[in-house]
């Protein structure tokens, strides 16, 4: 049996169409991909995972300011409940973010993270964090997200440390679309994600 040969014309269709579903592939796998290098290297000034020791604060004292924004087109209203604290290294930290989804529609986001100055990425620690986790609310449902956080004490020990009195932890929410969010979505009124 002879296989048909196939034109030119459908050749570049072929391969134009597998360039694209090889795009649509790589754009849902970009946040975890993001999210794992960024882990991996501290890029961007993610934070490391760190050794809890409730007994090492020390007498230094840093400021955390919090921050809050959404991707452009993303509904909710989303906001931290205090703008700064005063933390003593080594001590754990509750801050609080609110986000409400004031559409008549349900809406599932997921937040993103950094810290600045970028180099107080590997000391800045999240023991509890609402990132990277789907989040859906229904039509004018708002929740409260809790962030437990302490700075590492070994910054002490790093010189280039030595500046730094103010860290800033920013979040930005954006709509989570892939199948496994759309799902999510569609459940009843009141369900907030995970």
């Amino acid at each position: 049996m002879k296989l048909p040969v196939l034109s030119g014309n459908v050749k570049v269709l072929a391969i134009c169409l597998g360039l694209a579903l090889g795009m649509v592939g790589m754009g849902y796998a970009a946040v975890p991909l993001y999210d794992l290098f960024c882990r991996v290297t501290g890029y961007g000034g993610t934070t490391q995972t760190a050794q809890y020791d409730p007994d090492q604060i020390l007498d230094r004292t840093v400021r955390v300011r919090f921050d809050a924004s959404r991707a452009r087109g993303f509904p909710w209203e989303f906001e931290p409940l205090q703008r700064d604290m005063t933390v003593q290294v080594g001590e754990t930290a509750l801050a609080f973010y609110r986000v409400t989804n004031p559409t008549d529609r349900p809406v599932t986001g997921i937040a993103t993270y950094n810290v600045t100055p970028f180099k107080m990425g590997p000391y800045f620690a999240k023991l509890e964090c609402f990132c990277f986790t789907e989040q859906t609310l229904g039509p004018g449902e708002s929740m409260e997200m809790p962030v437990v956080f302490f700075i590492d004490p070994l910054m002490d020990e790093e010189r280039r440390m030595d500046d730094v009195q103010t860290v800033t932890l920013s979040y930005t929410f954006f709509e989570a679309s892939d199948s496994r969010a759309r799902n999510l979505a569609g459940r009843a009124p009141g369900n907030t994600g995970r």
